[in-house]
């Protein structure tokens, strides 16, 4: 618990700094890092040893974050996507099969998946109330986190999935659920005081309330890949989580909900 106390100090300051303070090009390249880092450990535990095909996987998730930044441009996406098809097929030409089609598909799967659900962040960035919105897919599924977590270790009684995730309870998904609202009804009262911008608490409660599901769905998706697996973590890059995927899994899962419900219910408005 010390060692995960002592990485949020360090982590969520960075997080605030490189979204607030810095020029705005930054945001694209931290989920640019952490998509790259997410894809190579998700590449290890799928048994992907081969060099220059993780080489190659974690420079397209390195550059998905970008491409979004700059517009989506559909045909830059397609010219990278083929040249990396090629590429990957050439490299498992030449491994006379000791590629297996299998182990391509996952790391290639991974690398969409990781890096373009992470891309919510930088495409909610790209908001005319980008200020008002950005912390909301990243803190949110980390309060939820944190909150079922120790809800679970006070309260917990009843496991809901013992196979899977033998300390996840009943009584930690509420206390994650609860939280995840009143996280959502504070954030939006705090940006009314500091902005005067009109917040929408109905539509808060919403993205709290489903934000808090998707939270507590991702977490079981990442758990489920590593029972496959057999592996305890993703990597150790971050002491007392984990990797990257062990502490942004949640987050690979709320973060799209969330630009979903900005889209289509937007809970801050100006005047």
């Amino acid at each position: 618990m010390k060692q995960r106390i002592i990485v949020a100090c360090i982590g969520v300051p960075v997080i605030l700094v490189v979204f607030y303070l810095l020029p705005a090009p930054f945001t694209p390249a931290l989920i640019a890092i952490l998509s790259a880092i997410g894809t190579y450990e998700a590449m290890g535990a799928m048994g992907m040893n081969h060099p220059r095909i993780a080489l190659y996987t974690a420079a397209l998730a390195l550059a998905i974050p970008f491409w979004v930044y700059f517009g989506e441009k559909r045909i830059i996406g397609l010219l990278v996507l083929l040249v990396y098809l090629v590429v990957i097929f050439l490299e498992a030409f030449a491994s006379n099969f000791r590629v297996k089609l299998e182990k391509v598909g996952a790391v290639f799967f991974f690398a969409l998946f990781i890096s373009y659900c992470l891309s919510s962040v930088v495409r909610v960035g790209n908001l005319y109330l980008r200020d008002y919105y950005i912390a909301l897919p990243i803190f949110l599924p980390f309060i939820v986190d944190a909150a079922a977590m120790i809800s679970g270790m006070h309260l917990g009684r009843r496991s809901i999935t013992p196979n899977l995730s033998p300390h996840k309870t009943l009584e930690g998904c509420i206390g994650g659920l609860v939280f995840g609202i009143a996280a959502c009804l504070l954030y939006g009262l705090g940006v009314h005081l500091v902005t005067g911008a009109t917040a929408n608490y109905y539509f808060l409660t919403v993205y709290g309330l489903l934000g808090g599901i998707m939270t507590q769905i991702g977490d079981l998706a990442f758990s489920y890949i590593k029972r496959t697996r057999k592996i305890k973590d993703f990597g150790g890059i971050l002491p007392g989580h984990g990797g990257v995927l062990d502490r942004f899994d949640s987050v690979i899962f709320c973060a799209p909900l969330v630009e979903l419900l900005i889209h289509y219910f937007p809970a801050f408005r100006l005047g």
